[in-house]
């Protein structure tokens, strides 16, 4: 259902003309949302290393997919990270329910803010290995 769900979300992101490039943040937040024991720990890594370049460094989407590209040519293990009981309050059925255009734009910003929050417990440690991999304090 939720896989159904994030593939109506990436239709309306990646056929946004917004050069900021919202998919790679709906990308990141779904990924570190639904990580399970099962999930890489590249997936969460990244996932949240990405909301932490979008909400606290204001990057753009594809800031964040450049960054992605030198943590991955730097660096080929990941640290496998805590993952919350409770990843965000908002959900994707929550964003999805919102209008195309700017309504679902702000959900899907809240979304984010949603899930980072969520993971609180990681935000030094993500901070810390940006900063350690590519050089983003």
């Amino acid at each position: 259902m939720s896989q159904d769900i994030f593939d109506q979300l990436c239709f309306y992101t990646m056929n946004h003309s917004d050069p900021r490039f919202i998919h790679q943040h709906a990308v990141d937040a779904y990924a570190v949302q639904m990580a399970d024991e099962m999930t890489k720990p590249i997936a969460v890594v990244f996932g949240l290393a990405g909301l932490y370049l979008y909400l606290e460094k204001g990057f753009t989407g594809r800031q964040v997919q450049r960054t992605h590209m030198q943590m991955a040519q730097r660096r080929k293990t990941w640290p496998r990270l805590a993952l919350p009981l409770n990843r965000g309050a908002i959900t994707i059925a929550d964003v999805i329910q919102h209008k195309p255009g700017v309504a679902l734009d702000h959900a899907i910003h809240d979304w984010c803010v949603s899930v980072w929050e969520a993971y609180r417990v990681s935000h030094d440690e993500i901070a810390t290995l940006l900063k350690a991999v590519v050089n983003i304090a």
